[in-house]
């Protein structure tokens, strides 16, 4: 693995990559890995037993954390931090309600950004 001069991103065999938003919250950006270490094992899961619509459920899920990273959708190092910060607590709420949990209370409380 090495680094590109940016730091936006990171190179393994080859291939680049989109580096997580390193503004976030270690606690809020810690339960996006977990939702996609867990989509991620249910892909590998629902692809074994040939489940289609589970296949498209672990994938959105996939999406959901990888967007609240950062590591898709807009580039975070464009956007305001706390609008990010706000993104990446959308993502962890709709992935704990995906599950069943109740998130009353954000994982980061972050000024929210209005225009």
């Amino acid at each position: 693995m090495t680094a590109e001069p940016d730091d936006h991103f990171f190179v393994v065999d080859g291939r680049r990559w989109r580096r997580t938003d390193p503004a976030l919250p270690e606690e809020l950006a810690a339960a996006l890995r977990s939702h996609l270490g867990r989509g991620r094992n249910a892909v590998k899961t629902a692809k074994r037993a040939g489940d289609d619509e589970a296949l498209a459920a672990a994938r959105h899920r996939n999406g959901l954390a990888k967007h609240g990273l950062g590591e898709r959708g807009p580039e975070w190092w464009t956007r305001p931090e706390a609008d990010r910060i706000a993104d990446a607590e959308r993502a962890v709420a709709e992935l704990d309600a995906l599950d069943g949990v109740s998130t009353s209370a954000p994982h980061h409380t972050a000024p929210h950004h209005t225009e």
